[in-house]
């Protein structure tokens, strides 16, 4: 089996803007558990610190993270940024071997 890349990390958006933010995630994360070559995709609010979402993602190649970054869904995501006051970003890719019950 090849490695496979996770992206783990956050955005922060401003905790009154969480629920216009919510259904344009979950297009974002549905739209992204389709693509061929994703694995797991996800976002999590934070219970200690609002409008903190942790973001975790695998994908089974850089073929299909590259595809991911090309996709309509994406250029939607990051359009909506400005208006959801999305400014802080921290994602990391990590290329990561076969997983194993901890």
């Amino acid at each position: 089996m090849s490695d496979r890349l996770l992206i783990i990390g956050t955005v922060r958006l401003p905790p009154d803007n969480l629920d216009a933010a919510r259904p344009v995630m979950r297009r974002m994360v549905e739209a992204s558990r389709a693509e061929p070559g994703c694995l797991e995709y996800g976002y999590a609010e934070d219970v200690l610190d609002p409008g903190l979402i942790h973001v975790k993602e695998i994908w089974a190649d850089q073929a299909a993270l590259d595809a991911h970054f090309a996709s309509p869904h994406i250029a939607e995501w990051r359009a909506a940024w400005p208006a959801l006051g999305i400014g802080e970003r921290d994602l990391r890719v990590y290329t990561v071997g076969e997983a194993r019950p901890v």
